[in-house]
């Protein structure tokens, strides 16, 4: 009989992995579509720059305060993301942005959410290596996302933003690597 060990790896570990392998600079193209066929599909193209956060960095100890943690230090890690958007097809103005993700106890915390500038946190699993799950809950909205590495550069994106337990949109997005990091 051979014997063999398993290596279990915490969660936080494998998103921390995770956001390493999507540090860098990426070029994005996403729809979104709306389930009400009253409402015209979004399109839009981003530059989305990801840069990992260590435990101790002043981004994340910011991040605790933000949500009232009691320890100054209670992120094993993170990162910061910045995005430049412009939307096509539609009258409006370019949008520039960035956020704040901390991953502590089999969540994600942020400084923003999708939709409010408010903190927020998501539950967060790791279906494999490469894909990455989020659920996030706030103001009566629920947002699903899927998050996929597929080799080295490219990522997709899936989101669905539901309201009372209905889906009322669908986010896809297909994110090329601009750099090799």
């Amino acid at each position: 009989m051979t014997a063999f060990s398993v290596v279990q790896t915490s969660p936080e570990a494998l998103a921390m992995q995770w956001f390493r392998q999507s540090e860098g600079l990426w070029h994005s193209q996403r729809r979104y579509y709306t389930l009400n066929p009253e409402v015209a599909t979004q399109e839009v193209v981003s530059l989305i720059t990801v840069q990992v956060l260590a435990a101790n960095s002043p981004q994340l100890i910011e991040l605790a305060q933000l949500h009232k943690l009691d320890e100054p230090e209670a992120f094993v890690g993170g990162s910061f993301v910045t995005w430049e958007s412009d939307y096509t097809g539609k009258i409006r103005k370019p949008s520039t942005g960035s956020t704040i993700f901390g991953i502590r106890d089999g969540q994600l915390y942020r400084d923003r959410g999708f939709a409010t500038t408010n903190p927020v946190t998501a539950n967060f699993s790791i279906i494999n290596p490469q894909t990455l799950t989020l659920r996030t809950e706030y103001q009566g909205s629920v947002f699903e996302e899927e998050l996929k590495l597929i080799g080295t550069s490219y990522r997709t994106r899936q989101t669905i933003i539901s309201r009372a337990g209905q889906e009322i949109m669908i986010g896809q997005y297909l994110e090329t690597r601009v750099d090799q990091s």
